[in-house]
């Protein structure tokens, strides 16, 4: 997903896609076009109006501005935390600080530049980073990185932690460590009028043209699940490509596509925003394993052992629940923050 964003070194999504979250970005960013300049993205209440499944309306509003500031969770420094940091020997890129890197150029609702400010980023991850830091008892000083960039800026302690929807896979264990904070999905999006209701298991794509990114982990389960269903005698469904993403919202919307594979919490903004379209189910993006997103530091620094702290405090809390329901993501939610689990497993 954005996992923008499964190398190390290559742009990947979280759950292993390469660029396809940036080209979901661009997606998104020509959707919400028209809804930008006001001070917040509401979705249409009307479940007649054009775009929406009828009984279906979206209800969900987000406030994309640096207005959306004043709503993030605070949380005091967690003492298990900060002793933690203490006896790590962690030196702080910045004294006094959390240089954390975030994708600005991400797309909502896990990271992105607020709309009246190019400077100003927002979003899921942005709260989690703000809340580490407060929990670790260092300020917040959030960087804007390119999704290419911030291995780099880990390795070389330019960067303290990045956050930008990284999922955890087997490669770049080798050269950072992980304190998940999120579960890594995959959403099934159908047009809003489409008579599809679930996807879950194989039998559910059978016939249906599904849009998929080449090369990619969710190309890899797509395929898995169609030769099922060609060992089971039914038609096995067709993977459908493009390389333009904003091509793929046109096919998915005219019919010539039924459904398509995108990260799911992209996904479910879209749903609750615009209204064009539905998730109508998810899998697990880094099949086979259940892999999870998790907040990175550089190999043995002694900071992810007080960041994954700093995370179950926030679960165990409840403020863990308030972010991913302020921006729609309850559906990702993990119940306890791991050090290093197993993740998406090496080409």
């Amino acid at each position: 997903m954005p996992s923008a964003p499964s190398s190390a070194r290559t742009p990947r999504s979280a759950a292993g896609a390469p660029l396809l979250i940036a080209a979901l970005a661009a997606a998104s960013a020509l959707a919400l076009v028209g809804l930008t300049g006001c001070s917040s993205v509401t979705a249409p209440s009307d479940p007649a109006a054009p775009g929406n499944a009828a009984g279906s309306a979206p209800s969900a509003s987000f406030d994309l501005t640096t207005g959306n500031l004043d709503t993030r969770p605070h949380i005091d420094p967690v003492p298990e935390a900060v002793a933690a940091l203490e006896a790590s020997g962690f030196t702080p890129a910045q004294a006094g600080k959390l240089t954390v890197a975030l994708g600005g150029a991400g797309s909502p609702p896990t990271s992105f530049f607020a709309e009246d400010d190019a400077q100003t980023i927002i979003g899921s991850d942005a709260d989690f980073a703000s809340l580490i830091a407060e929990g670790l008892g260092l300020d917040y000083a959030p960087e804007n990185v390119a999704w290419a960039d911030w291995p780099l800026g880990i390795e070389s302690g330019k960067y303290d932690l990045a956050l930008t929807n990284i999922g955890v896979t087997e490669e770049r264990k080798e050269l950072f460590d992980f304190a998940t904070y999120r579960d890594a999905v995959m959403g099934f999006s159908v047009a809003a009028n489409s008579e599809i209701s679930e996807i879950s298991e194989p039998k559910d794509v059978s016939g249906l043209r599904v849009i998929v990114g080449s090369g990619t982990n969710q190309e890899k389960f797509l395929l898995d699940w169609f030769a099922q269903n060609e060992a089971a005698g039914i038609d096995p469904g067709e993977p459908v490509y493009y390389e333009d993403s904003a091509a793929g919202s046109l096919a998915l919307s005219s019919g010539r596509a039924d459904v398509s594979i995108e990260p799911h919490a992209l996904a479910k903004f879209r749903e609750s925003t615009l209204g064009e379209t539905r998730v109508v189910g998810s899998f697990n993006s880094a099949y086979p394993v259940n892999g999870e997103v998790g907040a990175v530091t550089a190999k043995g620094s002694g900071l992810v052992e007080a960041v994954s702290i700093v995370i179950q405090s926030l679960i165990d809390s409840g403020t863990y629940d308030e972010v991913l329901d302020r921006w729609g993501q309850d559906e990702e939610a993990i119940t306890e923050s791991l050090i290093n689990p197993p993740g998406l497993p090496k080409p």
